[in-house]
């Protein structure tokens, strides 16, 4: 088929007999048939949208899947169901958020960082790539900065 294309559209472009708005609107024509196909093909393999926690069970196997036999026991979600927070049974803390069309996780150790401000608790790793990230966790927010408090200290000792 391209063999005859391209001689096709070198004949129509050679006629002097054509308007320069014939050719514009044939290119118009091709461009906007190639953006259809591109955003047919989008639309097949499903990229783009807007990804977003489904649930609790899914913000468990989210933790599992960024750390093997994680086993997340409490669950908190973020109203917009961007990002969450795990804590496993030993007690270490998992920070999961949207990236792209994907979610990646960080675990929490330290409590620098964390700021509470009303509903709103707002959480920084330390790894700039992961950034900071503020979750509405509704009334959750101020037991989950309370809890928050005994990161980085030894097992069974409570920080002040």
């Amino acid at each position: 088929m391209t063999g005859k294309l391209v001689p096709t559209i070198a004949a129509l472009i050679a006629r002097p007999d054509l308007g320069p708005w014939v050719i514009a609107g044939g290119v118009t024509l091709v461009s906007l048939v190639l953006v259809m196909a591109l955003y047919g093909l989008a639309r097949a393999l499903r990229l783009g949208g807007d990804v977003r926690i489904a649930d609790t069970a899914h913000v468990v196997e989210l933790a599992d899947a960024a750390i093997t036999g994680f086993a997340a026991s409490e669950v908190t979600l973020d109203r917009a169901r961007i990002g969450a927070l795990a804590r496993n049974p030993a007690g270490r803390v998992l920070l999961i958020r949207r990236h792209g069309a994907r979610f990646v996780a960080r675990e929490l150790t330290s409590l620098a960082g964390i700021r509470l401000d009303r509903h709103n608790l707002t959480l920084e790793t330390g790894d700039r790539r992961f950034g900071a990230l503020t979750l509405d966790l509704g009334s959750d927010a101020q037991a989950w900065a309370a809890s928050l408090r005994r990161l980085g200290s030894p097992a069974g000792v409570s920080g002040a």
